[in-house]
Order: structure tokens, then C-alpha cells, then sequence
């Protein structure tokens, strides 16, 4: 079972006092039954009695292990490539068993954008040689099921059966199991539908994805059985309890940005835990806000708004990087981070199938912070806004009679600010003569937006761009502009995979985020077949959606297009933003 470290200080008794709260109230028993009540006063409120199978699935999940090792032997030998496309909790869990628990299996690539220039940059796959996983808790994902026309399109092209190419994994009945059964999908796995997505992890989602990939998903969910039985005890010996009164007590004083470190063994697991805690969390105003991959600073630089979260190796693991020489650099910045006075949390880890443990752990602990926080866990109610307002910019719906189509439709100049002028958006002729920038302009825009952010914020980017080692490089010194700038939180979100995890966060949580949309002009054209609309008109409509849905929460936005070669639209916004600095 997997050791985690809390030091608190000056917190601690809060932490303590809200233990012995719940020991008073039978809080472990109660949420062992399934009570409802420990979210809301009303047992009947949707999506809490019937949201806690998660619960169950550590055992549950043990029966279909058969099926799923049936489901990898059963792959020919000629497949070379294993193609998850998801989006949100119905993805990131076998991402990082993938990467955290290595095995013999299909290399797995994992697809959750709608950026053409990404997709196009998928042509190497060959579907021939391709397993394809469709996972989608509704069935009714529009960025999944885009995805899916189009690489069913190329399977169909090159193989006579493509649907011995594809598995499906979603809730019963859905439209996406009809789809599976329809066109004779080699599998179609139902998932349990009282678990939400980013609480299915140990279910269908996670493993099974994952076990095409080589993982031991048997000795994964070993640990989280185990895991599960040490989530009954007291809550005084209680990873889960603990964990939840700590992040939700710390967050009730103003330490609501929770900071992720880990080393190269451990480095995915946040990305995970991100979704489930921003998505669980904020909302009604209330929210802790996850950091991950921030680029870091001393520790005395950093505000009381912060705790720090680490995942370290121990046991043989860590003498073994010990003897490699490997510096431990989570425990020394935790230590540092310590001295300084900021509460840490210190989760020590030896073997890889502990993943399955923290899987488990990291649920209970947000759900019962939730609890804290007086909020309703298991909900999204904000998600569906932006999902609305995209739907809309692609029907045109939002725009007066005889305006250009969705993929025309540009934000007015007052949302917008363009660091790559002197080139041609695709699809319109460049200019003859093109107008010279109003560059004091643009640098009173950024000026505006970045003093208007405390160093208590967060500023969140997001990237509508296609990705990439030199963009990852470059958002990562942006980070490192905007802290330096004004001293707050940096997070980086992908658009639109972020719209599914903290796009519920950035619109329903407290007001203390700043947002930095960034797009570019996406390329030509990538049809989505049987559609009337292509990723370029997708991608467009989703971040014109998210924008409106921000503004209609009344939150701090800035746009700015960037793009051109060599990343010249985000060297500038970095060159602007020191300016400032």
C-alpha cells in the first residue's frame, strides 16, 4: 500500500478537527452505503446516488480480466499500432497506466484533438496495421465520433472488414454500442454506467486500453483492491479521509492551488489527476485548482496560496536511483518548499502497480473534499454550456442572417489580437498591401489583461494549436513569462481535450482565473466524412464557444492568434509579456 506524508502546519488542526468530524458522523460507513447525503442535504439530487459505483470497481472489475487478456492474445501478429481516441476521463487513465506500467503490447498512441494540423500529422499510421479504441461514456462525443469517421474512412480504404479494427468502449445502449454491434466491431466493451468518466479509471476505460498495451492491469487492480479495503478503515487511519480533509481544509484557507511534482517514473499521473480534480471540484464558486508541469521557482517565491503534492520513489526503487546516481529533485524541492512554509504532501511509491492504489486514493480523497467544499463531486454542469455555444457557432445560429459561416466567422477586434499579421489566414487572399499593426495597441491589450491578474490567481492557457516538442518548448517559457510577469499560477491546457477536464473549473469555479486562448489559423481543410463540417469548422467553433461561455461567467479573457513558422506568433506573445515584466 502506498505511503503518503502530511505536513500541514499550521493546517494541521483544521485537518484534524474535520477527521474527527466525520469519525462523529460515520462518514467511511456512510459513504460505503452509498449515502448521498454526505454531498447534499437533498438524497434525490441527480447524479450523486447513482455516480458512486467507482466505488466497486477494484473487485467488480476483477471478472472481466478473462476477456480482456482474451481481447489482446486474439490481436494479429500484423498489428503494429494501438490508436486510443477519447477525450477527457474516457482516455487519460490508460494513458498513464500505459506510460507508468510499460509492457509487451501495442504501442499506444492516444488522439484527443480536433487541430487538422494534428491529424494530418497522424498520415504516418497505417490503418492496415491499426487497432482503434473509440471510447466514449455517452456515445455521442463529437470530437470522438469526428475522429472516428475519419479513421474509419481510411481503414475502410485499405482492409475489407475495417471493423476487425475497431473496439468500442461506452455505457450500455449507447449510440456508440449500437455503432460497435452495427458494423461488427471486434469488441465492444460496456462500462458501468454508475461510474463517471473520470472516475472510471479501473473500469472498462482504463484497463482495457491499457491491457492491449502489455499492462499488467491484473496487478494493478490488485493494489487498488487492496487500496479499497484500507479506504474502510477509521478515518484517523484512512488514506482517502485524510487526503480529502486535507485538500478540501486547505483549499477553505485560501491554499486552493494544488502543485504536482514527480520524476520521470511518475510524471504522468498528474496529467490524470488534474481532470479529476478540476472537473469534481470546481464549481458553484468553490474550487481547487490542479498544476501540472509548471515550470518551476524557488520556493520562497511562491504565494500562500499553494500546497505541494509529490510523488517520490522508495523502497528498492529509490536505492536503485540512488546507486544510478540519480538526483532526487521532487524530495529536495518538497523539502525546500517545506522550509519555506508551505504544506507538502509527500506520496512515496516503490512499484508500478502501486498506480492502481493512487488510482483509488486520489477518488476518495476529491470526493470527500467535495464534501468539505460543499459541492456535488460527480457533476459537470458547466461543460455543457461551452458545448452549447460551439453547437451554435457551427450552425451560425449566433450570428445575424447572411454573416459568414462557422468557419469564416472571426471574434471581433475587442476579443482578438493577431501577432502574426503579415500572413495570410488560409482560405483569404493576403493583402496587396498589408496594413502595418497598431503594435502600441497590442501591447496595451496584453498590458490590460496581465495587470488585471493578482498573484493569487491562476492564468490558464489555452492552446487550440497542434502540438508539437518546439510549441511544447515555447508554452512552457510563456509559463515562465506570465509567472515572472505577475507572480501568479500557471496552468496549460489543450483545446479542445481541456473543454472535458478544466474547462468545468475555469467556468464554475471561484473567479480567480485569467484566461489566454490561443489559436492559429489550423491549415487547409480535413473533412470529417458524413458530416457537414470539417475539424478545421470544429476545432474553430469549439474555442469561439469556450471564449463566449468564459464571458458569459464574466471571467478575465484574452485571445491572441499566434502560429506562423518557427512558432513566430508565440515568440512574440513570450517577447510581449516580458516586456511587461
Amino acid at each position: 500500500m502506498i505511503e503518503i506524508e502530511f505536513s500541514l502546519g499550521s493546517h494541521r488542526e483544521d485537518v484534524e478537527r474535520r477527521l474527527q468530524e466525520w469519525a462523529s458522523q460515520d462518514a467511511v460507513a456512510r459513504l460505503w452505503r452509498g449515502d448521498p447525503t454526505l454531498w447534499s442535504a437533498d438524497p434525490e439530487t441527480p447524479e450523486l446516488a447513482d455516480r458512486l459505483g467507482w466505488l466497486d470497481l477494484p473487485e467488480t472489475s476483477r471478472a472481466g480480466l478473462e476477456a480482456l487478456e482474451e481481447s489482446r492474445t486474439s490481436v494479429p501478429f500484423w498489428f503494429t499500432d494501438l490508436v486510443l481516441i477519447g477525450m477527457g476521463g474516457s482516455s487519460l487513465a490508460p494513458e498513464v497506466i500505459a506510460r507508468t506500467m510499460p509492457g509487451e503490447g501495442l504501442p499506444l498512441t492516444l488522439v484527443d484533438t480536433t487541430h487538422p494540423g494534428a491529424i494530418r500529422d497522424l498520415d504516418w499510421l497505417r490503418p492496415a496495421n491499426s487497432l482503434f479504441v473509440v471510447a466514449s461514456k455517452s456515445g455521442t462525443t463529437i470530437e470522438t465520433l469526428s475522429l472516428f469517421r475519419h479513421f474509419w474512412s481510411r481503414t475502410s480504404e485499405v482492409v475489407d472488414e475495417p471493423g476487425a479494427h475497431f473496439i468500442a468502449i461506452t455505457d450500455p445502449g449507447s449510440p456508440l454500442a449500437e455503432l460497435g454491434r452495427e458494423r461488427a466491431f471486434r469488441a465492444v466493451f460496456e462500462a458501468s454506467p454508475d461510474a463517471g468518466g473520470r472516475f472510471s479509471a479501473l473500469g472498462p476505460f482504463g484497463l482495457a486500453p491499457a491491457a492491449l498495451a502489455g499492462a499488467d492491469v491484473a496487478a494493478l487492480l490488485g493494489e487498488a483492491v487492496e487500496a479499497a479495503a484500507a479506504c474502510q478503515d477509521e478515518v484517523q487511519h484512512n488514506a482517502g479521509f485524510r487526503l480529502g480533509a486535507a485538500l478540501g481544509e486547505l483549499a477553505l484557507a485560501g491554499r486552493d492551488k494544488v502543485t504536482f511534482l514527480a520524476g520521470p517514473d511518475w510524471e504522468a499521473f498528474p496529467d490524470w489527476a488534474e481532470q479529476l480534480i478540476a472537473e469534481s471540484t470546481g464549481k458553484d464558486g468553490r474550487g481547487i485548482v490542479p498544476v501540472v508541469a509548471e515550470p518551476p521557482r524557488p520556493a520562497d517565491e511562491y504565494g500562500d496560496d499553494r500546497v505541494f503534492v509529490g510523488l517520490i520513489l522508495s523502497g528498492d526503487a529509490a536505492r536503485e536511483a540512488e546507486q544510478w546516481g540519480e538526483a532526487d529533485e521532487t524530495s529536495e524541492f518538497l523539502d525546500a518548499g517545506e522550509a519555506a512554509g508551505h504544506p507538502v504532501i509527500r506520496i512515496r511509491l516503490e512499484r508500478p502497480e502501486e498506480l492502481g492504489a493512487l488510482f483509488y486514493v486520489w477518488e476518495v480523497g476529491v470526493a470527500m473534499a467535495g464534501s468539505v467544499l460543499g459541492i456535488h463531486p460527480f457533476n459537470q454542469p458547466d461543460v455543457q454550456l461551452a458545448k452549447h455555444l460551439a453547437r451554435r457557432a457551427m450552425a451560425g445560429a449566433s450570428r445575424p442572417e447572411g454573416a459568414p459561416d462557422a468557419d469564416d466567422a472571426q471574434p471581433s477586434e475587442a476579443e482578438e489580437i493577431d501577432l502574426v499579421w503579415e500572413l495570410p489566414q488560409f482560405g483569404h487572399a493576403p493583402p496587396r498591401a498589408p496594413v502595418p499593426p497598431d503594435v502600441d495597441g497590442i501591447r496595451a491589450r496584453v498590458k490590460e489583461f496581465l495587470s488585471s491578474v493578482d498573484a493569487t490567481d491562476y492564468i490558464a492557457v489555452q492552446a487550440y494549436l497542434a502540438g508539437g516538442e518546439e510549441e511544447e518548448t515555447l508554452l512552457a517559457a510563456l509559463r515562465t513569462a506570465l509567472a515572472e510577469a505577475t507572480g501568479a499560477t500557471t496552468t496549460l491546457g489543450h483545446g479542445p481535450r481541456f473543454l472535458h477536464s478544466t474547462g468545468q473549473l475555469h467556468k464554475g469555479g471561484a473567479d480567480n482565473g485569467a484566461f489566454l486562448q490561443l489559436v492559429d489559423d489550423a491549415g487547409e481543410h480535413v473533412h470529417v466524412p458524413g458530416a457537414e463540417f470539417t475539424f478545421r469548422q470544429l476545432i474553430r467553433a469549439q474555442a469561439l464557444g469556450d471564449l463566449e461561455a468564459l464571458g458569459q461567467r464574466e471571467r478575465r479573457t484574452l485571445r491572441v492568434r499566434v502560429g506562423g513558422p518557427e512558432g513566430l506568433g508565440l515568440r512574440r506573445l513570450i517577447q510581449l509579456v516580458e516586456e511587461y515584466a
